[in-house]
């Protein structure tokens, strides 16, 4: 009878390539596919948009219009991304972004100008952020509560500043951005600046330590401490970033209408949070797409302008989202089961 024959010493037998990277493609195809999905239901929306009102939504003002108003809401969503990427969840944004946006459109703030604004709108953001981001990492405060209570105490603070009233921009240069004249080869700045800040988050989230850690803590926080990341020390960093990108929001929302009210940011919480959770970021942490995000900010825009163009109720669009979020959170799920 004919002994097996083994293998000489030393050689140990090879994995093949293909089922060594399995897992990774695998994603990488998952991703792939959530991607052109999100693609088509944008395209889909441009063709409704295009069959039922031609002349208005494919104007060119019209979709100048579009996404200037994704990129207010597009800011805040790229730092919501970090956040819930990281296994948290900010329910602030909508208030932080008002509390910025009249905090630095008083008559006080308006005397330093231009830059005055600006300074004012992304410190107010970056300070909210600090406190959310102490009471979750060093407080151990659950972020649904931390955040909530950032929600009422920012919009009450709003109030009390303009007390109820329209804060105008009298500065000639921030009004100057909000014109056509200054567009950058028909972009408003406003674009600009959110692709400017999509790009920088993309590249913090997939090419940098920061954005693995952020990832690590989402996927397992006691699995990353062992691994000698300062846990804490990360949530905060990216509460502060989540404030950060509120700041240039209120900014560019100043920009935009050229005044500062309470009633700013109203909802963007929802907006923010959906956009990235159809977009492919998980909600329960541990993976995040700044691609994704985007395109979800995009979808949700473009379903309000063509709402607003067909004359339809708004408390239709709030259906119609919530229907988004939930059908969103189910495909999430089957992933997860499948992968």
């Amino acid at each position: 009878m004919t002994q097996p024959v083994s293998p000489p010493r030393g050689d140990t037998p090879k994995v093949s390539p293909l089922k060594e990277h399995a897992p990774w493609r695998t994603l990488a195809a998952a991703a792939d596919v959530r991607t052109l999905s999100l693609l088509g239901v944008l395209a889909a929306l441009i063709v409704i948009g295009g069959i039922t009102k031609p002349d208005e939504f494919l104007d060119t003002r019209n979709l100048q219009l579009v996404l200037t108003q994704a990129s207010v809401i597009g800011v805040v969503t790229v730092g919501m991304t970090f956040v819930i990427t990281s296994g948290g969840i900010d329910l602030s944004v909508g208030a932080i972004v008002a509390l910025s946006s009249v905090w630095a459109t008083t008559v006080a703030t308006q005397e330093y100008g231009f830059a005055g604004i600006l300074f004012t709108a992304v410190l107010v953001g970056v300070g909210c952020g600090l406190v959310n981001g102490l009471l979750i990492a060093y407080g151990g405060m659950v972020p649904f509560i931390a955040t909530l209570a950032m929600l009422a105490s920012a919009r009450g603070l709003a109030l009390q500043i303009t007390d109820g009233k329209t804060q105008i921009v009298s500065v000639n240069g921030i009004l100057k951005l909000g014109e056509r004249d200054s567009y950058v080869l028909g972009i408003p700045p406003l674009v600009l600046v959110f692709a400017v800040v999509t790009v920088i988050g993309w590249l913090i989230l997939n090419r940098t330590t920061f954005g693995r850690r952020t990832i690590a803590v989402g996927g397992n926080a006691e699995a990353a401490r062992l691994a000698g990341i300062d846990v804490r020390r990360q949530r905060l960093y990216l509460y502060l970033l989540s404030g950060l990108c509120c700041g240039i929001a209120a900014f560019l929302l100043i920009i935009l209408s050229g005044s500062g009210q309470n009633t700013n940011g109203n909802l963007y919480e929802l907006d923010a949070i959906a956009a990235a959770i159809i977009g492919g970021t998980l909600l329960s942490g541990g993976r995040g797409t700044i691609t994704g995000s985007v395109l979800g900010v995009l979808i949700f825009t473009t379903i309000t302008n063509i709402f607003a163009l067909n004359n339809l109720q708004s408390d239709v669009q709030q259906i119609a989202k919530g229907a988004i979020i939930v059908a969103a959170v189910l495909v999430q799920r089957r992933t997860a089961h499948t992968t």
